[in-house]
């Protein structure tokens, strides 16, 4: 076994998922033994971590090409691997996946999608323009502040369904901070909410997380967006006026015609988009029982122990690791351990 002083991370330190940047779950958890138990070959790997020799040759093979571990000089045949710098890794896996959308091209997608549905009626208007009616069910709001306090009036109405597209990768305190607890109460009350989005620069989710664990939100994403848009109940759209600029406010389109187009064009994009969370870690919920006697055995504790401290019997302890087992797909609790860590279900006392 190795000896404290030959890890390559202080115990209790948490090692980020690299999953969620684009890696397998095979190259994040050999990640994960190499930065916390040191330098390993390929088949003390396999061995330690109980995978096919194939999967730990994959996964090195992966962690390589990203820039994360490397192997060491000499023995050909068995080279001992090394993990980077955590912080290193992270910067170089999230480099690896940034990925920044073309926003002029964004802006002619927006324009060419408003003059196709409005044949001139939802046109820009000029600097400076007073805001109100610009023709048959056309409003101007001229700027993000009146235009924020109209969604809200819009939304705290909204009955039966709320679309949303988001053509940025990333949001202002001014904005995000309103929108959350809007979006939750709208859910709260029933309103069907769906939100398309650009996969974020960082392949961070930017989507309030409580709001997944409605059964009436559905988020998905896409590489492309035709424009920024929101639909209320399907009957009032709204999209900047200038989509170079927001601050030039919002058009408010309430004419059925335009309203029923726009709804159609986020139907098409929503039926092509995908959920960003298949590809990454599963949420984990544990139940009482398994949060008490995953905590206990990371502070330290034996199966005999945990037993005696939550008055149940052993057997039950190796019923309920087995269980656990299965749901995370791991052969041995090794790597249970790890991919708990990963989910960050848990962490261990930090020791001297």
């Amino acid at each position: 076994m190795t000896s404290p002083e030959h890890l390559s991370l202080p115990v209790g330190a948490a090692v980020p998922s690299l999953v969620r940047w684009g890696l397998s779950c095979d190259a994040d958890l050999v990640f994960r033994t190499l930065t916390t138990m040191g330098g390993r070959d390929a088949r003390t790997l396999a061995a330690e971590l109980g995978l096919p020799a194939r999967r730990v040759g994959d996964a090195l093979a992966e962690l390589r090409g990203a820039g994360v571990a490397a192997p060491g000089p000499g023995r050909a045949r068995a080279p001992v691997w090394t993990a980077a710098p955590v912080r290193d890794a992270v910067a170089a896996v999230r480099r690896r996946r940034l990925r920044l959308v073309d926003e002029e091209a964004q802006a002619r997608s927006h324009r060419t999608v408003v003059t196709e549905l409005s044949r001139g009626a939802a046109t820009v208007p000029a600097a400076g323009a007073v805001g109100g009616e610009l023709g048959d069910g056309v409003r101007y709001l001229p700027d993000r502040p009146l235009t924020r306090a109209r969604l809200a009036d819009l939304m705290d109405a909204e009955r039966s369904e709320h679309l949303a597209i988001n053509t940025e990768q990333a949001f202002d305190a001014a904005s995000a901070r309103p929108a959350a607890p809007l979006s939750r109460r709208m859910v709260d009350r029933g309103v069907r909410m769906r939100v398309l989005g650009l996969p974020p620069a960082d392949r961070d989710l930017h989507v309030d997380a409580a709001l997944f664990g409605h059964a009436r939100f559905g988020y998905r994403e896409a590489a492309e967006m035709p424009l920024k848009l929101f639909v209320v109940d399907r009957r009032v759209a709204l999209f900047p006026a200038d989509p170079a600029d927001f601050d030039r406010g919002y058009l408010e389109i309430s004419q059925p015609g335009m309203v029923r187009a726009l709804v159609m064009l986020f139907e098409q994009h929503w039926a092509t988009a995908t959920d960003p969370r298949e590809s990454g870690l599963p949420e984990v919920v544990l139940t009482d029982r398994e949060r008490e006697l995953v905590t206990l055995l990371a502070q330290g504790h034996t199966d005999a122990s945990a037993a005696a401290r939550m008055r149940v019997s052993t057997r039950l302890i190796t019923k309920i690791m087995r269980e656990l087992m299965d749901r995370f797909g791991v052969e041995n609790r090794f790597q249970l351990g790890l991919a708990l860590g990963a989910a960050r279900v848990t962490t261990p006392q930090e020791r001297p």
